[in-house]
């Protein structure tokens, strides 16, 4: 891997299971542009009764890997105590997990605790798709004086099975960087595609879109992980992995192409907000009808046969059914927001 494609490689194991693990998986690491090594200390898992994590004996371990191998090394901290530790351990940087960024009261408890330490730290996104969460808790490190701030970009959770562990919802991750521009932004593939196969096309995904890095769990033996199995790689597959990686041309010809479609996308942009405008005018004169005639806002079978009628015309148009039905559930949504704003301006006035 070229040292100038991404400015840090952020790779280690899920969770620190035993020393043995920890220091097998940094030794097949060593060669690689590894900025930090990761391991999971203390593991928040969705259910009670799995793996949650080695505990503070861990930490030791993770000192052993700099000393041995010269890597800076890092873990997710969720509660002051796991500051209080890490700072005691002198871990090199700490990143706030995706259960900890929705939560203010838990990102103010870690600011606070942070405060003065002098530590770098990263922001995962929240476990829902949120921004201004995510925005917020960058806000609250800086209100504590914390100066060096990452975020990580690892996906949000869904409730229906999509083909990504979690959900991109890429233009958040955009939308983060347009707004703080000045914050470096890691993905990181392993969560947001959940299965190992999926790491590399994400990883070429963060380069094409000038993502600042990556951040990927590696483990020496990912079969016999005792935590996210699936979506761990060997040191060596992730070498290989990086070796692949394409930057794209930057020529004239293909800065003078993409202008062109661009303007082109803009175009139909533009006629997308038209046709909404439309669509949102007609919604409340069927609004106003609803009204007069005292009809219910929500007529259940009329809404199933447009849903499956729109998302048959999706799929014959080549458009995800996922996506087709997000999108006219959203307009759907709107319209009964906009009807039902009329009956309430209708209650005022009387």
């Amino acid at each position: 891997m070229r040292s100038d494609l991404f400015a840090s490689l952020i790779s280690g194991p899920c969770s620190a299971e035993t020393r043995s693990q920890v220091l097998q998986t940094a030794e097949g690491l060593q060669g690689l542009p590894l900025s930090y090594f990761r391991a999971g200390i203390w593991k928040p898992r969705t259910q009670p009764g799995a793996f949650e994590g080695i505990g503070d004996e861990g930490l030791q371990w993770l000192q052993e890997v700099r000393t041995r191998f010269g890597f800076k090394i890092c873990t997710e901290v969720a509660t002051a105590e796991h500051v209080r530790a890490a700072v005691a351990h002198q871990l090199d940087m700490v990143w706030i997990g995706a259960r900890s960024t929705v939560n203010p009261f838990t990102v103010q408890e870690i600011a606070e605790a942070l405060q003065g330490t002098g530590i770098p730290v990263m922001v995962k996104n929240p476990i829902n798709p949120d921004l201004k969460l995510w925005l917020g808790a960058i806000e609250r490190l800086e209100r504590h004086d914390i100066q060096v701030i990452g975020a990580i970009h690892r996906g949000f959770s869904v409730y229906q099975k999509t083909k990504y562990r979690n959900n991109p919802h890429w233009q958040i991750a955009i939308d983060l960087k347009q707004a703080r521009p000045d914050i470096p932004l890691v993905m990181d593939p392993s969560h947001i595609g959940g299965r190992a196969a999926l790491i590399a096309p994400l990883a070429q995904q963060a380069l094409d879109l000038h993502y600042d890095g990556l951040m990927i769990e590696t483990h020496c033996d990912p079969s016999s992980a005792l935590t996210d199995a699936k979506q761990q790689i060997t040191p060596t597959t992730l070498s290989e992995l990086l070796q692949n990686l394409e930057p794209r041309s930057k020529s004239d010809q293909l800065l003078s192409e993409l202008s062109e479609l661009r303007d082109k996308l803009s175009l139909v942009d533009d006629g997308l907000v038209e046709l909404l405008q439309e669509r949102m005018e007609l919604s409340k004169e069927i609004g106003y009808l609803k009204r007069n005639h005292n009809s219910p806002i929500l007529q259940v079978q009329r809404w199933e046969e447009t849903l499956k009628s729109t998302v048959e015309k999706a799929l014959n148009a080549g458009i995800s059914q996922e996506f087709a039905e997000l999108f006219i559930k959203m307009l759907h949504e709107e319209s009964i927001r906009i009807q039902l704003a009329l009956l309430s301006d209708q209650s005022d006035a009387n």
